[in-house]
């Protein structure tokens, strides 16, 4: 949308030239005006055409009173200063605007920055309220623990001479013990003495006993040895004879292998006769069968032949 100020402008120049171009100011309308510059309102152009005729009426006025070297001076200084205040008036507007614009931003920003302070400080009341409120419940626990403080306190004062009592009874009894646990440890001592030299006198007796065994054991490893020489060469002798027995069941293996093969070989020609013997059987039963059904028509037509030759002749 068009700025009023650059309306007003534009028609004022529109105005200029359409008389420079040989227009009588009269004539000039906010139809023609519009029709030239086409944007803003009728309205404004109007009231601005009426200004502008007035200024043309005064001007005329004072150039048909002055020298016309002089009007026409005057004109030109007073065209050029219309022209330069509507430069400085619509860069003021703009500034204006700007300013306006920029105040509108930052009403806008306070007002949200308000917005976020009143619903800070609502929040700020919350949390103060409900920290007096704890506040309060810290402080009612407070007076409870130092009550029960107190109270345990007397309990600690009870127990600490309570503590100090059995402490005395404790140490009357550890005395008591030590001396106990001092005789107890003398005799320990002596029996221990005692049973130290029995067991002393077990071990000689141990050792020597362990010497004899050991040089029973020694004998019995010598004899060992040479059984163990007389066991190995029994064991390489039979190993030589298991060996020779080796060979002769490999020699047996492949005999009875080779047996294997011809028993094999004779029993498929046992099949094969027995089937040829079966086929042949097959054969003469029905060869037989053959004869016999021979037989049968041969004598059935031995018969046939005499009752022909005895029939009458007609």
């Amino acid at each position: 949308m068009s700025r009023v100020s650059d309306t007003r402008l534009r028609t004022r120049e529109t105005a200029a030239r359409l008389v420079a171009s040989g227009r009588p100011s009269h004539e000039i309308t906010v139809d023609l005006i519009y029709a030239e510059i086409r944007q803003g309102s009728r309205t404004t152009i109007n009231d601005e055409l009426k200004l502008w005729k007035d200024e043309q009426a005064r001007n005329d006025a004072l150039s048909a009173a002055l020298p016309p070297a002089v009007a026409d001076a005057m004109l030109s200084l007073w065209a050029l200063a219309v022209v330069q205040g509507e430069q400085v008036f619509a860069r003021r507007s703009e500034e204006i605007e700007m300013e306006a614009a920029t105040a509108t931003t930052q009403i806008a920003s306070l007002e949200t920055a308000n917005a976020a302070l009143q619903a800070e400080m609502r929040s700020l009341r919350v949390q103060a309220d409900e920290q007096h409120a704890r506040l309060a419940a810290v402080l009612t626990d407070l007076a409870q623990a130092q009550s029960g403080r107190d109270a345990a306190l007397r309990q600690a004062e009870a127990a600490i001479a309570d503590r100090d009592a059995a402490s005395a009874r404790s140490e009357q009894a550890l005395r008591e013990t030590r001396l106990t646990h001092i005789r107890e440890l003398e005799t320990l001592r002596l029996e221990h003495m005692e049973h130290e030299a029995a067991l002393r006198a077990e071990v000689i007796q141990a050792t020597s006993r362990l010497e004899a065994v050991q040089k029973h054991v020694m004998l019995q490893t010598e004899d060992a040895r040479e059984s163990q020489r007389r066991a190995e060469s029994v064991l390489s002798e039979i190993r030589k004879r298991n060996e020779r027995l080796v060979g002769d069941v490999e020699r047996t293996s492949a005999d009875a292998a080779e047996q294997r093969r011809l028993a094999e070989r004779h029993e498929k020609l046992l099949d094969r006769v027995t089937e040829e013997a079966h086929q042949l059987r097959l054969e003469r039963d029905t060869l037989a069968q053959q004869m016999a059904l021979l037989h049968g028509q041969m004598r059935a037509s031995g018969k046939s032949l005499p009752s022909r030759r005895n029939r009458p002749l007609r």
